[in-house]
């Protein structure tokens, strides 16, 4: 992607279902910490910021620590984090000697051996890349069912809502967050099951008596259902609790992605399906899907299982996650990267008005790659096509059999990124100076004023990139035209559910929507479009009212306009810019429908506010998130 942006956090979660010895005796005493650098380090795609990890054991007598955490924000943070880890364990064999392949000397002696583990990965969406702001959290308290670890992938498009809850039912929330507020209100339901377990038993059994029935007998669907029904957003949280259960629970709409695998071992929590499978060595169709709306829960015994939360909606699993965000070794996502280059072919042979002879592919590095695959293939059935109608239909050709046999479509690496610039952690004052020098080009491989360029990125969201760096630098080369192919539709509205795209007016497809309402004397719209977003505000059912200002213009006359906006000062060559249809990437990736920053349908009522609310924000001239 040429527009860097901030998405997407991962999770991963362990949990040893048999007693600890079993793992010692059979895989040495780092057998899980070792699983969980593996399960952190193949997500390290979805959190760079930092990185933070958690632990529990189960049954440690009183008087020994039995929860451990570290979080980093170092270059490389999972990195960091083990080397800590490793250390400790390092420390505990010297000096234990035999000891350290003892359970209970393990347990008792050194921090991260314990049953249960979750892990965090952050990608800040917004806030300051601090400790802090680190997951995963941890909520405190002298009753081990009431101490509670909570890590997740999610943005809560109603904080406000659930601020005020957490005051009506008598808190101080310390910050208004959504990490706060939602670790506040899970553990204020967790504190009620528990108080109400203890009113239960206070007079059959002693207090000691009763920690350890509660520990058994906590109801964490119950608890979660309390706590979840107000949550409006793209969600998947992970929480461990103190005496030994855990639970990861997943948004109705299922738009955040959560994996499982289980076996008489381990039971296991990952964002994408390639860690768990590298990781623990299973086939794909092993690892399963958490259902949208439920929660997978184990308990202390290490039992576990699915159980409804929410009532689940349509299903609008985050495309975006298909197209960018997830790791391209899982073979369904590879596929359907493919296709999406693939069902570009007959835009870009438009584009190039069928001469491919004298045009050159390439594409932006490296999470087009794929898609630039598919395209590929599909050329090269185009041409076969072409090659059959001259040789078998007879059709006329002015070039020789031998021409038409061996032509191959010309593909070069004109692309490449400068790995040591890091843009898209510059401040945005600083931005364009350090975007111009990101990417580098081979030269002397252009045939100059007679080769088009085609040259394919995964998305294109603000095109600050293409004017101020890629752009220039390919013109240098002196092609005809170039051809700038995005495998992803227009994006046109803000998200709301983790993807750092909330500002409408950074999107490169608003501002040519703005400019096309200008140009045709329709600008009057932008304040019909702005008093009805004012109006709507604080009512329950809305309607996106951004959607009617793109209505009134056609795919081809905003990407034409794009294609102008991007257009770099003194370019020569001629420019296009091409995007996929919202159609066919319902065709390449159809059981991930979720399509919000294209389309404007919001799987939630929060998603509609925050729309309106972002549009008032550009009108209003403020630079802040609609959320």
């Amino acid at each position: 992607m040429s527009d860097q942006i901030l998405h997407e956090c991962g999770i991963a979660l362990i949990r040893l279902r048999k007693p600890l010895s079993y793992y010692i005796e059979k895989y040495g005493p780092m057998y899980a910490a070792n699983k969980m650098y593996i399960l952190m380090e193949k997500q390290h795609n979805r959190g760079q910021d930092g990185a933070g990890i958690a632990n529990i054991k189960i049954d440690v007598d009183s008087g020994h620590r039995y929860i451990s955490r570290y979080r980093s924000v170092k270059t490389q943070p999972v990195a960091d984090l083990f080397r800590k880890i490793g250390k400790k364990y390092r420390k505990a064999q010297k000096e234990g000697k035999d000891k350290f392949r003892d359970e209970h000397w393990l347990k008792e002696n050194v921090a991260f051996s314990g049953e249960l583990w979750l892990g965090h990965l952050r990608y800040g969406t917004h806030g300051v890349n601090s400790i802090e702001n680190v997951h995963p959290f941890l909520r405190q308290n002298n009753w081990r069912s009431r101490n509670l670890v909570m890590a997740g992938n999610f943005n809560m498009t109603n904080v406000d809502e659930l601020f005020d809850l957490l005051v009506d039912l008598g808190q101080h929330p310390k910050e208004k967050v959504d990490t706060v507020t939602v670790m506040e209100k899970i553990g204020h339901f967790l504190d009620e099951e528990v108080q109400g377990l203890f009113q239960k038993y206070k007079d059959k059994f002693s207090n000691r008596e009763i920690s350890e029935i509660i520990e058994n007998e906590l109801n964490i669907p119950r608890l979660l259902r309390r706590a979840c029904k107000d949550f409006d957003g793209g969600y998947t949280m992970a929480g461990l609790i103190g005496s030994g259960a855990s639970f990861v629970v997943r948004d109705p709409n299922g738009i955040r992605p959560a994996y499982f695998y289980a076996n008489d071992e381990v039971v296991v929590v990952a964002s994408e399906k390639p860690a768990i499978k590298t990781a623990f060595n299973v086939e794909y169709d092993q690892i399963e899907e958490i259902t949208p709306g439920h929660a997978l829960v184990i308990d202390k015994n290490g039992e576990y299982g699915q159980h409804a939360i929410l009532r689940a909606g349509e299903k609008k699993s985050c495309s975006f996650e298909r197209i960018y965000f997830s790791r391209g070794n899982d073979p369904d996502i590879y596929r359907e990267r493919k296709q999406l280059g693939r069902l570009l072919v007959p835009q870009v042979l438009r584009a190039v008005n069928f001469d491919i002879k004298n045009t050159v592919f390439s594409f932006i590095p490296n999470t087009a790659e794929t898609a630039f695959y598919g395209l590929m293939a599909g050329i090269e059935d185009y041409l076969i096509n072409k090659q059959k109608e001259i040789i078998i239909d007879q059709k006329p050709s002015v070039d020789s059999l031998e021409d038409i046999l061996s032509f191959r479509p010309r593909i070069e690496k004109l692309v490449m990124k400068d790995a040591k610039l890091r843009t898209f952690i510059v401040d945005d004052e600083h931005r364009d100076e350090m975007v111009a020098h990101a990417y580098d080009t081979t030269y002397e491989v252009i045939r100059k004023g007679i080769d088009t360029l085609v040259v394919l990125d995964d998305s294109i969201v603000r095109g600050t990139t293409l004017e101020k760096s890629i752009l220039i630098m390919l013109d240098r080369l002196q092609p005809k035209k170039i051809v700038v192919v995005s495998s992803a539709p227009q994006i046109r509205f803000p998200d709301c559910y983790g993807i750092d795209m909330s500002r409408m007016g950074d999107f490169v497809a608003f501002r040519a929507m703005i400019a096309l309402l200008k140009d045709h004397g329709k600008d009057y719209l932008l304040g019909e479009a702005y008093e009805q977003a004012t109006r709507a505000r604080g009512h329950q059912t809305q309607q996106n009212f951004v959607k009617q200002l793109y209505d009134q213009f056609t795919d081809e006359e905003l990407s034409h306009k794009i294609s102008e906006i991007v257009r770099p000062v003194g370019m020569h060559a001629d420019l296009e810019v091409v995007f996929q249809t919202v159609e066919n990437l319902h065709k390449a990736i159809p059981n991930h429908s979720g399509d919000w920053y294209f389309t404007g349908e919001y799987p939630t009522a929060g998603g509609m506010k925050v729309v309106n609310r972002s549009y008032v924000n550009y009108m209003d001239g403020k630079l802040v998130r609609a959320y």
